[in-house]
């Protein structure tokens, strides 16, 4: 009796996992295009991700974006303050008020990072250009993005990019991800 029980329980497992096995197999996934599985690789495969801050509201919403887009991905977001040192004084030139507000702005985007439990990274550098700069930390930190915020109001109706991000833009060894506020049109 207690062997044609235990027979019937072995019988019962190889059934259910032949019968899931057949199913499993008869029902393939469904097909992605190629571009969203394309897109999903790249996605997934930021590991550092660089984002220029100015503590100003458009660039605090690069950090936040930063942060959302990083968590799933554990990456690691490098803060980068660019001090542009105007070229009629030396790099190393005594600039209290921009080196106090780059302080506060890394310190912000820091706590943001740590409000998302992400790592981060923190630089503040000297640059005659912000733009130049951002690139070379991107090639020099291995970025495998740059995620900016712009102001929602640039100038001339025809520049929707300021200079900075231009450069970004044309010239980043890695992809670029733009972000504007909400509000009134370019």
């Amino acid at each position: 009796m207690i062997q044609s029980t235990l027979g019937l329980i072995i019988a019962a497992v190889f059934l259910t996992s032949i019968i899931s096995l057949l199913w499993w197999m008869l029902h393939v996934p469904p097909i992605i295009p190629q571009v969203a599985a394309r897109a999903r690789r790249e996605v997934e495969a930021l590991k550092s991700i660089l984002i220029p801050t100015q503590g100003m509201a458009y660039s605090e919403r690069g950090v936040e974006v930063a942060c959302r887009l990083g968590v799933e991905q554990n990456a690691t977001l490098i803060f980068a303050y660019i001090v542009e040192v105007p070229r009629t004084l030396p790099l190393n030139a005594e600039m209290e008020e921009e080196d106090r507000h780059a302080r506060e702005a890394i310190t912000h985007a820091e706590e943001l990072a740590v409000l998302h439990k992400m790592k981060s990274i923190s630089l503040v550098v000297r640059s005659r250009s912000a733009g130049e700069e951002i690139v070379k930390l991107a090639k020099e930190q291995g970025a495998d993005a740059i995620i900016m915020g712009i102001r929602q109001h640039v100038g001339l109706k025809e520049n929707i990019l300021g200079r900075t991000s231009d450069t970004v833009l044309r010239k980043a060894p890695c992809e670029v991800i733009i972000d504007k506020l909400p509000g009134e049109e370019i």
